[in-house]
């Protein structure tokens, strides 16, 4: 039982190492949406996109605010109510990423995008 254990790790960690493992961390709005490139890129952008998450620890109105691009424009950030813990990641050299889960097209910018943060194993 031991042995079919240990070769069940090392098999699940072959297929680890060959593909790339994302945890799921948290799903948010896309804040500040409104000042950014959004706008001129709605009708580009896809569910299922990949987004960057740039920290910007120098930022004058949020020292753990993260960035979020799509393709090098800038769209907006996460929340600054949400982003503790993931700049805290971020600094200590943890690699991030984001993906687009839903676009609403809606008034209010807050409920236009929601960004799932992942975390690369």
């Amino acid at each position: 039982m031991r042995l079919l254990a240990t070769l069940s790790l090392a098999l699940w960690l072959t297929v680890a190492e060959a593909q790339s493992i994302r945890l799921l961390i948290q799903a948010s709005p896309l804040a500040g949406s409104q000042y950014y490139a959004l706008g001129t890129f709605w009708s580009q952008i896809r569910v299922g996109d990949e987004l960057d998450l740039v920290r910007e620890a120098d930022n004058r109105h949020d020292a753990r605010a993260i960035r979020v691009d799509w393709q090098g424009h800038q769209l907006g950030y996460l929340p600054r109510v949400q982003n503790r813990a993931l700049s805290a990641a971020m600094d200590k050299g943890e690699r991030l990423r984001g993906r687009v889960a839903s676009l609403t097209e809606h008034p209010d910018p807050w409920r236009r995008v929601i960004v799932e943060v992942y975390l690369e194993l």
